[in-house]
């Protein structure tokens, strides 16, 4: 182990690299033995929850340790390593890695940051010795997007804070053995207070059981069950999360963290996803000649390629930027336009591979078949990508307000998240913004100032030692994408759907 110093300067135990790497290689090396010699990854993947065989490595390698400080028995992980272990977990399976995403970023680490140090002490011993998962409640059956409206509700009492409420879509339902519940506090008047509060609750005590209604038949993701829980649970004073301002702040902090740590999911997978396709058109021969000749197989391998290179560029950012010491609610631009262009490179990526690999691929025990319904409820869960793309716009409009500025390029020039891509773009980027605008154009907005975030991030990697030929080629693409997305969003088109459109419109009748 290595002392090293927190920004608050206090000392703590860091994993020694040289350990660090050893461990990542026989952790890579066990998921590849599990997966492709102790069992057919293309029949445990459709099963089911969580089989047997993925539980005991879990248990075995106890990955979520290192998340965890030394001075509960974890192995002081740094984010990058963190970031390395979710990225090894998801070039084998997409659903592992998003269960160790939910443990460490929706768990672990809004709980380190908050907790009070007795409930610490217990439940993160708790996971090092017994290797407890946990995850997050937020999701209620009719307030997804609109969680700030959430029903669940509590009133605190001499010992235990009393949650009543509906929860569902909180992955690892029924398996997890540690919640952290939202709610709002209700008044003694029978109303709910505006903020938000956090709870662990512990599902192996009898009081603060969440009682699972249903299972769902979720499309993709089978190893992680997914339900309807209903919550009437009584938490013990001392396991409600203890916000820096607000309760809301917490969770954008939570959210937008967890955003960005999207990028180790992503990573594993849009690499796995090349790797395929890779070698699918380097063996396939169609008319006499290699797959990978023909000029449209090129252009969709190039553009996995370039998801992988922007992916790389997001991660190395994250890997710098997602301590749990900064404070990352107030930065939605940042996390939502990472989330949202990676997630859309994510399904995209997975489109391209089964595009490649044809008719073979259409099936769900193939991996790109797989990989198709995998991805998809990235560009939805943790924010639906449109709501994003518009969050994005309006926070980027406020910003040019606030400086009195109306010409797109001349801002891009000056914002810190696009300054350095801003001369990639400018022979596109020089209009005004109007004061306002559909929600379709914000949205149409958002997706360009995503990939020229995410632009900028290449330009920052450029200035490290990855290869140069991988950047010069997605900067590339990401241009043209960014060109194409412009012109879409100055096109006026202001088409609603026809109400009642069943009158003169049947074709039979013609």
């Amino acid at each position: 182990m290595n002392k090293e110093k927190t920004k608050d300067g206090v000392n703590i135990d860091a994993l020694d690299e040289n350990a660090f790497r050893q461990y990542l290689t026989n952790f890579e090396s066990k998921l590849k033995t599990l997966f492709h010699e102790d069992n057919d990854i293309n029949k445990i993947s459709i099963t089911r929850g969580l089989p047997a065989p993925i539980i005991s490595t879990l248990k075995e390698f106890n990955p979520l340790s290192m998340g965890i400080s030394s001075a509960y028995g974890g192995k002081s992980g740094t984010v990058r390593q963190n970031l390395a272990m979710m990225t090894a977990a998801s070039y084998e399976s997409l659903a592992l890695s998003l269960a160790y995403g939910i443990n460490w970023a929706l768990f672990l680490q809004p709980f380190i940051k908050y907790g009070e140090e007795p409930a610490k002490k217990k439940v993160l011993s708790d996971f090092v010795l017994n290797r407890r998962l946990g995850g997050l409640m937020i999701t209620e059956p009719e307030y997804g997007s609109d969680a700030l409206r959430m029903q669940t509700s509590f009133t605190k009492e001499p010992n235990h804070y009393h949650i009543k409420g509906m929860k569902h879509w909180a992955g690892l339902t029924g398996h997890a053995d540690y919640w952290l519940l939202t709610a709002r506090q209700k008044s003694s008047d029978g109303n709910l207070m505006r903020d938000i509060d956090f709870f662990v609750s512990d599902n192996n005590a009898p009081e603060q059981r969440i009682i699972v209604e249903e299972y769902y038949e979720n499309l993709g993701l089978y190893m992680l069950p997914y339900g309807l829980n209903r919550v009437d649970v009584k938490i013990p004073i001392g396991y409600k999360l203890v916000p820096t301002q607000s309760g809301v702040s917490m969770m954008l902090d939570t959210l937008h963290r967890s955003r960005m740590e999207f990028t180790g999911m992503g990573m594993g997978f849009i690499k796995r996803m090349l790797d395929e396709a890779l070698i699918h058109t380097d063996g396939r021969l169609i008319g006499g000649k290699k797959l990978n000749t023909y000029d449209q197989v090129q252009f969709r391998l190039s553009k996995m390629q370039s998801n992988y290179t922007v992916c790389s560029a997001m991660i190395t950012h994250v890997s710098q930027r997602s301590d749990i010491s900064n404070d990352l609610a107030p930065h939605s631009i940042e996390a939502n336009s990472i989330k949202s262009v990676l997630s859309d490179m994510m399904q995209e990526s997975a489109q391209y591979l089964l595009q490649l690999v044809g008719g073979k691929g259409y099936r769900l025990n193939h991996i790109a078949g797989r990989a198709i319904v995998d991805s998809r409820p990235f560009q939805i869960f943790e924010g639906s990508n449109d709501i994003l793309y518009n969050q994005i716009s309006e926070a980027f409009i406020k910003n040019m307000k606030a400086v009195s500025l109306r010409n797109f390029g001349d801002y891009l020039t000056s914002f810190e998240l696009t300054q350095k891509a801003a001369d990639f773009v400018k022979k596109f980027t020089n209009f005004e913004i109007g004061t306002s605008m559909s929600q379709r154009k914000m949205v149409d907005l958002g997706k360009v100032i995503g990939r020229i975030v995410s632009m900028n991030l290449l330009v920052t990697l450029s200035e490290k030692s990855f290869r140069a030929d991988l950047i010069n080629n997605a900067i590339e693409i990401l241009t043209e994408e960014i060109n194409t997305l412009i012109h879409s969003y100055r096109y006026n088109c202001s088409v609603v759907a026809v109400n009642y459109y069943h009158e003169n419109s049947n074709w039979v009748d013609l």
